[in-house]
């Protein structure tokens, strides 16, 4: 890194310098572009104890921008981290992650976590050369809300089946434990029992069992608005689905179908892992499935980082 910087808390100020290097990142991939420059204003105004959204600022420019979030006492998020391209190379980006860091160790958190497009080459690079290993991948689903769909297995909310399930599921052992946060969009954190509670008592789980017990479970985590071709359209988006075979699935699938279409959704969105046998169970049932998966990435904060 050359030059004198200051690491500081982004301002409302910046919203032109970030956007000026953050709108075209994703251009040539993504029709929708970059997040950053809509959800800018809101990271700012939110900031308090429980998170930071910093920028390193040469006195001319913003040269950088990452946000960290802490999930719960012990895990942060990472997300947001972008580098003005006339200053890559230059360290300001593995800087400003590092006092990231250093923010949410003083929080408490052990270990923070990213996620990155398994197509964003530029993207991974930055992780690993600031001190992110891989943790796991996971794949989008979106099974057709259908209020008559019906489950071959039985359907019931039982959160400690569910969570037992999860306790043995070659799910759990892929995906390291995480699922998709209920607050924080596009984040990932350990899933609790806790959790899965809170979901049954607002009718958001979907435990499928038989004859040979419980064999499957999703959790929905929110709905959400989203335009699309200037329409509003309604998510459902479930923070993990798991099961034991195709047929629990099948089932499964069916149920998430039914229960999106019992919140109005109009689309849903399913997180499941990375793996063969997850992803061709649900090819069998001619579900959409994302193209291509997502990364996870974590640091331990425990350890020295800045080595």
């Amino acid at each position: 890194m050359t030059g004198d910087v200051e690491i500081r808390p982004a301002e409302l100020a910046d919203y032109d310098d970030v956007v000026a290097f953050a709108s075209d990142t994703w251009a040539d991939r993504r029709e929708d572009g970059d997040y950053i420059p809509q959800v800018f204003e809101d990271w700012v105004a939110s900031d308090g104890p429980r998170q930071r959204t910093l920028v390193t600022d040469t006195g001319d420019d913003v040269a950088a921008i990452a946000q960290f979030v802490l999930l719960s006492e012990h895990e942060a998020w990472a997300q947001g981290m972008r580098t003005n391209p006339e200053y890559r190379g230059r360290g300001v980006g593995s800087t400003l992650v590092h006092e990231g860091f250093d923010w949410a160790r003083k929080q408490g958190a052990t270990v923070a976590r990213n996620m990155v497009f398994s197509w964003n080459v530029m993207g991974l690079g930055h992780s690993r050369a600031t001190g992110f290993e891989p943790a796991t991948e996971f794949r989008w689903v979106h099974p057709e809300p259908d209020a008559d769909a019906t489950p071959n297995h039985e359907r019931t909310a039982d959160a400690h089946a569910a969570w037992q399930f999860w306790q043995d599921s070659v799910a759990r052992d892929h995906l390291r434990g995480l699922t998709l946060h209920p607050e924080e969009s596009w984040a990932l954190s350990e899933l609790t029992r806790d959790r899965l509670a809170a979901a049954a008592d607002r009718d958001a789980l979907q435990v499928v069992q038989d004859d040979g017990g419980t064999r499957g479970f999703a959790s929905r985590s929110r709905t959400y608005e989203r335009e699309e071709d200037g329409e509003a359209q309604t998510y459902a988006e479930y923070g993990v689905a798991a099961w034991a075979d195709q047929s629990a699935c099948d089932s499964l699938l069916d149920a998430i179908a039914a229960d999106a279409a019992s919140v109005d959704a109009d689309r849903t969105r399913v997180l499941i892992p990375e793996t063969a046998a997850a992803v061709s169970d649900v090819a069998v049932t001619r579900t959409e499935i994302d193209d291509e998966p997502d990364f996870v990435l974590a640091a331990d904060l425990t350890a020295d980082y800045r080595a």
